[in-house]
């Protein structure tokens, strides 16, 4: 987290581990807020690969699931990026930032993944950076979201998965009612103010359960190489790019879509418990074994937890499924906010 931002939160009641604001003194309020308001939160936990140069768009193109070539100026995309094996070793939301394509990332991996992304780079001419205290990047929902971001930025996308550069930063609409917002560091505290006058400030926890909920996944250390895109519905939210070239994993991402039905799927649901990423599943019909995973978990502000969670389909459209154990807590299904394919 940039040092002078990171000071002029805690002036704003921040509480803040290892970079991450973690609530502004009490979560319920912010729980609360972001059921029937307008938040805001700070995206400093997350990081920024950024990439430069006249081959970054067919560099990419060759490394990420989606069709790079049409991130336009005024565009933004979900996009993965696998293993061989075509497991996610991480995913993003991209954006294009004057010079730079911005990948956005759970900063836990950033280190291996901007690694790994540079070692393929070679003679290409294109440089990647780590760009996460470059900027200050905030996110903007709920039911006054719009006219809160038209009012500190200027201007909104008409769209989303649409951008806007304006004088200070640019303004990336992921949602109807969802704006991440990346903004020059010396007017990021003027815009909070701004923000702050419609926009209940919250902590890391409360967006990830807003984002969870918006059936979003995010990639962590816990989860990479677990799931191909498919799994965590990535194609489903417009990650996945079908007739594009070859990438890494491509061919098993393709056939798992195109030769018969996808056994494991992501899923919405509450447990009354704890979770975390990584936590294991069990069902009746697996006798022991493990049946699923938990990919991103958040508190809900009714209690327990919310979660995003990898499972066979099969058991979870007819079995219970339980959390850590056969007989641990059960989980309950909550409808995802967009259309399953058959």
């Amino acid at each position: 987290m940039i040092k002078i931002w990171q000071d002029f939160l805690q002036t704003q009641g921040a509480h803040i581990e290892n970079g991450t604001v973690q609530h502004y003194g009490d979560p319920e309020p912010e729980l609360a807020a972001a059921t029937n308001g307008t938040i805001v939160a700070d995206l400093s936990q997350l990081g920024v690969i950024a990439f430069r140069g006249d081959e970054t768009a067919p560099f990419l193109q060759g490394q990420l699931t989606n069709d790079v070539r049409a991130l336009h100026a005024d565009a933004a995309q979900w996009s993965g990026y696998c293993s061989p094996k075509g497991r996610l070793l991480g995913n993003f939301l991209m954006w294009r930032q004057g010079e730079d394509t911005c990948l956005q990332l759970s900063g836990d991996i950033l280190a291996s993944v901007h690694k790994r992304l540079s070692m393929f780079i070679m003679r290409a001419k294109v440089q990647a950076r780590d760009a996460s205290d470059e900027t200050v990047r905030l996110v903007v929902a709920g039911k006054q979201a719009m006219a809160a971001v038209t009012a500190a930025m200027g201007a909104v996308p008409e769209a989303a998965m649409q951008t806007i550069a304006v004088e200070i930063g640019q303004v990336i609409r992921v949602g109807e009612d969802k704006f991440v917002l990346s903004i020059a560091p010396e007017r990021a505290a003027d815009v909070w103010v701004s923000l702050h006058s419609s926009a209940t400030p919250v902590g890391a926890p409360v967006w990830d359960w807003v984002r969870l909920n918006a059936g979003i996944p995010m990639i962590v250390s816990a989860t990479q190489e677990q799931f191909v895109p498919q799994m965590v519905n990535l194609e489903v939210i417009g990650g996945v790019n079908f007739q594009k070239g070859c990438y890494p994993g491509q061919e098993i991402v393709a056939r798992s879509q195109y030769l018969g039905k996808i056994k494991r799927r992501m899923f919405l649901a509450h447990v009354n418990a704890e979770a975390a990423p990584g936590d294991s599943l069990y069902s009746a019909d697996f006798e022991g074994q493990t049946t699923g995973t938990v990919v991103n978990a958040a508190p809900a502000p009714s209690g327990g937890f919310d979660v995003l969670v990898v499972s066979q389909v099969e058991s979870a459209n007819t079995q219970t499924l339980h959390l850590k154990a056969a007989d641990g807590p059960a989980l309950s299904l909550k409808p995802l906010p967009y259309a399953m394919p058959e």
